[in-house]
């Protein structure tokens, strides 16, 4: 069977997904059931992988399927906890003490503390902390979503201490003995390399993320009102990348993401506070009233007013819970401490499921989930709560999970059966490597192109950038050999597309839909976060082929070109954006002024 067709077969489960998730809106837990299916029916009627192979690999998948549920519960409990202990209002009041722009505030919030809490903890776990805070604040469900989906970009290399890098390029690579006698050294190189592609790529996402919002859930439905803020939304990026890129090329890849979150966090709330780059309060950016929101938009989580028994909390004590979930990811992810070694010493393994090879595992007091339901338990005593307040909190946390599970039971297998295609009796390649088989033959020269959307793909499909990059390093950094270019850097821009897949990633959107009880609207949150991913994919692309063709193309090829035809356009939009504002208010009297300019 030809390269092409064994591309084009392996395709159809992804196409699957486009056509009916995000080309016919259906819900997940419709249209993953059918993907499920058809990956089955390749596995073993066209790659004829035995079926005891095929069922391992979907067991394997619910075993999947049921950490992330428990990722989801705990974060979900974190939030009613809080809601129910009259934390969250305290918070909600401090985050209007700093200003009461959402535009400031999903800046703060999702591209700082979600960057901090990726490079501690990975795994979608910023989604899981920053979108239910975003709702709690009073963002729509579905803005808060795609929030959460699009700075799962920059920091996801190096999230959960660096193990997309270190486990994920390093496993991958560490195949061919033959590459290097030193596969740290090298992985450390690239990782400085993926460092530099994601600040140059980085640069704009704070600002498509206030720009998305403003557009898709503001009452003028305008990326106007989001532009506006552009200086300080350049000024957040900076202020992480900048340290970011620093720590990767002088420390490593284990804490860029965390480092270079936690300084911009610093920087920017600082810098908020006494007003720099700030719009004036006249110009603050809020959505409509919540009885004109579009329904759509909403979740079935209801966040409710509740004040703390004494009337009054300390913004400390109200944050505690959030500062103890940072410091115990921290804590419990470095190496050198013994506390990781004791979390991971119990794991539930299921070795060589049904003969096949594969074995499923996972380790019940790592996983994020039992930090979020331990720091449930603390702020229990901490904000002195009622036991029926706690038991509320169970109560709607279960009812919100269980309405997550269905999609996630038919996603996650169909990724483990993609995944494990290799070894059939047709004895072609698995599907993911056919696949970027038939891209490769394709591209050629072009190949940099191509390797951030097979990075994003490999991410689509696995749900994880770690997960990517172990299926692709091997392969990214053979062609890169074949088309004569450093092939370091081909591999960088596999892990810079990998991260960028995660906005994209279906199980990922249904695991951040679910926190927030958005249940059934994956397919429109990817339609909304397909053009960020795209822009990210092939400006990193672009300047990956200006860098591994300068030396023979000179600086004017066409990586650069690309490059600069990108940033051109957006200089373009930002400095015509006063003149969008004024058409705006003259083609519409009814518009709010002082919100368009």
């Amino acid at each position: 069977m030809s390269t092409g067709i064994l591309a084009f077969l392996s395709l159809l489960p992804i196409l699957i997904v486009g056509i009916f998730l995000v080309g016919l809106r259906w819900p997940a837990s419709k249209a993953m059931p059918i993907s499920y299916l058809v990956a089955v029916g390749l596995a073993l009627f066209v790659w004829k992988v035995p079926g005891g192979n095929v069922a391992a690999a979907s067991i394997n998948g619910l075993v999947v399927a049921g950490t992330l549920l428990y990722i989801i519960f705990g974060a979900i409990l974190l939030l009613n906890t809080l809601q129910e202990s009259g934390g969250l209002k305290t918070i909600r009041q401090g985050f209007t003490d700093i200003t009461v722009d959402r535009r400031i505030q999903v800046i703060i919030i999702a591209w700082l503390f979600g960057s901090f809490i990726e490079g501690a903890s990975g795994f979608g776990t910023p989604a899981a902390v920053a979108v239910p805070l975003l709702v709690g604040l009073g963002f729509p469900a579905m803005a808060a979503v795609i929030a959460g989906m699009v700075i799962q970009s920059t920091p996801v290399s190096f999230g959960a201490v660096g193990t997309p890098m270190l486990v994920g390029v390093q496993t991958g690579l560490s195949a061919d003995p033959s590459i290097t006698d030193n596969f740290l050294a090298l992985v450390t190189q690239i990782g400085g390399q993926v460092a530099i592609l994601h600040m140059i790529a980085g640069t704009l996402v704070p600002l498509f993320v206030v720009a998305l919002m403003t557009k898709f859930f503001g009452k003028n439905k305008s990326f106007t009102e989001g532009i506006k803020v552009w200086k300080f939304a350049l000024f957040a990026a900076f202020s992480m990348t900048i340290p970011y890129v620093i720590v990767a090329n002088v420390l490593g890849p284990e804490f860029p993401s965390m480092i270079g979150g936690l300084v911009g966090l610093a920087i920017v709330v600082f810098a908020a506070k006494k007003g720099f780059l700030m719009p004036s309060e006249q110009e603050a950016w809020d959505f409509e009233e919540k009885s004109k929101w579009d329904p759509e938009w909403l979740g079935n989580l209801e966040i409710k007013e509740v004040a703390h028994k004494s009337g009054n909390m300390s913004m400390v004590r109200a944050w505690a819970p959030y500062i103890l979930v940072g410091a115990f990811l921290v804590l419990s992810r470095l190496k050198t401490l013994p506390i990781m070694g004791w979390l991971q010493s119990w794991t539930v393994k299921f070795e060589n499921i049904f003969d096949s090879g594969i074995t499923s595992s996972f380790q019940p007091l790592y996983l994020p989930g039992t930090i979020f339901i331990l720091v449930t338990v603390i702020t229990f005593f901490l904000h002195g709560m009622s036991g029926s307040a706690y038991k509320k909190a169970w109560a709607e946390s279960g009812k919100t999970t269980l309405a997550a599970s269905t999609a996630l039971v038919f996603t996650v297998p169909m990724v483990q059966v993609f995944a494990n295609t290799g070894g059939g009796a047709a004895g072609f390649d698995k599907m993911p490597i056919e696949l970027a088989n038939g891209a490769a033959a394709l591209a050629g020269e072009f190949w940099p192109f191509f390797a951030t959307f097979i990075g994003g793909i490999g991410a689509f499909i696995a749900g994880s950038n770690t997960v990517s990059n172990m299926m692709f390093a091997l392969f990214q950094y053979d062609v890169g050999s074949q088309i004569g270019v450093d092939a370091t850097w081909i591999v960088a821009l596999q892990a810079v597309g990998g991260a960028a897949g995660n906005m994209i990633c279906v199980h990922n959107v249904v695991a951040a839909s679910a926190v927030v009880g958005l249940v059934g609207k994956e397919g429109v949150v990817i339609r909304k976060t397909l053009f960020p991913f795209a822009y990210y994919a092939l400006l990193a692309g672009s300047v990956g082929y200006s860098i591994v063709w300068y030396s023979q193309k000179g600086i004017f090829n066409l990586g650069s070109i690309v490059a600069a035809l990108i940033a051109f356009a957006a200089i373009y939009i930002i400095a015509t954006n006063n003149k969008r504002a004024s058409l705006l208010v003259a083609s519409n009297p009814q518009v709010d002024i002082k919100a368009a300019k």
